[in-house]
């Protein structure tokens, strides 16, 4: 009886440490002892409930408190009631814009967290995606309510903001930063996403010139066929860069691995903030506020652009992707000041080659769906634009090298292009 008393006393449990409890299980009076022990498992569930809320209210701070742009999340909610309370659409539009604007911002934060879990390959995709996701939402509400002629140039404004305004903002910053040095970039690279950027010229071009020269065959249909023909051309032809990128050992949308990033660079780095559900979840809530939002900025954007004595066009070119590349804008300028320039080009002229290549076509495709008449015939001044900026950004960057003196051609090209659409009446506006 004594053993057995011993043995009985010193069982339970004795080895809190082993997750499967396999010494306890082989215990002969491992039946008798544990139903008696309820202790480790309230401990288990307070400290566990404790550290969720932790780990919430640690996740909320990072995503909703700790960037100093998320000050203009409340303009959100604040747009919304204005849009009950007085209808005002220009006061709606403004203040909707300035709620969009840290929402671009943190769901690029958010798809960084998630990248840490996918690798960079797969997590530079994810950002480039939802880099733009921003103005995809826009579109698609602006499609669903027959402004097409918002969608094309809205686009068409974000091309010629990261281009221009980014990369130009970019290369002055970093010339400053650096003034004393040349800085460089992978020239390979850029010469691949100018070409992509120029065979998208050539899919808007080419309707374009087929309506103004009336040679269609089928009158007001075959400038719609080719739109969703050249489409599909060129969704296959991003597949194509995507696959070629995915199986290269350089990739365009990973430039961090490079040869410069040490020990040092990597202390620079976005640290884990996040779980890789926690972002996830983050994902989708963002993007469901984003798609909210963008639902009371379409609808308030005719009556914006009449209270302020602005067309519509300047509005959709100008004003619209400056709010949705904020994301882009300041992480372009932050890696170019750190002379790390083959970021600064995928975010800049990445961003642009998939707008072109993919986020144009497949609103041209989501339109074919809906029944809706989305071509890419985007009018010969617009087309012109986009064909003059393409060449003077490829001209800038075939050297591989940047300046300040380059950034601020490319800003000062910007602030023409802005000031020609400021005076430019859509010759379609009927549409919107």
């Amino acid at each position: 009886m004594g053993p057995a008393e011993e043995k009985i006393e010193r069982d339970p449990f004795d080895n809190l440490e082993d997750p499967d409890h396999t010494a306890f299980a082989s215990s002969p009076s491992a039946s008798k002892v544990r139903p008696f022990n309820f202790e480790p498992t309230v401990v288990d569930f307070r400290s566990s409930s404790a550290f969720n809320i932790r780990r919430m209210s640690r996740s909320i701070y990072f995503v909703l408190i700790k960037a100093k742009i998320n000050i203009l999340l409340p303009f959100g909610p604040f747009a919304i009631l204005l849009h009950y309370l007085t209808g005002h659409h220009g006061w709606v539009f403004f203040f909707t814009l300035l709620g969009i604007a840290p929402l671009a911002e943190r769901l690029g934060y958010a798809t960084e967290q998630l990248a840490f879990f996918t690798g960079p390959t797969v997590g530079g995709l994810l950002n480039a995606t939802f880099g733009n996701a921003t103005e995809m939402i826009i579109s698609i509400y602006a499609l669903k309510s027959n402004m097409i002629r918002v969608v094309q140039q809205s686009l068409l404004g974000s091309i010629l903001s990261n281009m221009l305004l980014v990369l130009g903002c970019a290369f002055f910053t970093g010339g400053i930063a650096h003034y004393q040095k040349v800085q460089v970039f992978d020239k390979a690279a850029a010469v691949v996403n100018s070409g992509l950027l120029l065979m998208a010229v050539m899919g808007i071009l080419f309707p374009a010139v087929l309506y103004f020269t009336h040679s269609e065959v089928h009158e007001g249909k075959s400038v719609l066929s080719l739109s969703r023909f050249s489409s599909c051309i060129m969704l296959v032809a991003y597949a194509s860069y995507l696959f070629f990128q995915l199986g290269s050992r350089q990739n365009v949308y990973s430039p961090v691995n490079e040869e410069g990033d040490s020990g040092e660079n990597s202390d620079e780095e976005e640290e884990l903030e996040l779980s890789q559900w926690e972002a996830i979840a983050w994902l989708a809530i963002l993007t469901a506020w984003v798609s909210i939002l963008s639902g009371y900025l379409v609808d308030a954007l005719q009556g914006a652009s009449e209270s302020l004595n602005m067309s519509v066009a300047f509005i959709s070119v100008i004003l619209l992707p400056i709010v949705g590349n904020a994301a882009e804008h300041a992480s372009a300028i932050m890696f170019a000041v750190k002379d790390k320039l083959d970021i600064t080009i995928g975010v800049a002229i990445g961003s642009s080659t998939q707008i072109s290549m993919f986020v144009i076509p497949f609103c041209v495709v989501v339109g074919w769906c809906m029944g809706k008449e989305m071509d890419l015939n985007f009018q010969l001044f617009e087309t012109a634009t986009l064909f003059i900026t393409v060449l003077v950004v490829a001209f800038m960057m075939q050297e591989g090298t940047s300046n300040y003196f380059k950034g601020l051609m490319l800003v000062l090209c910007y602030l023409i292009v802005a000031a020609s659409f400021f005076v430019h009446v859509d010759p379609k506006s009927g549409d919107d």
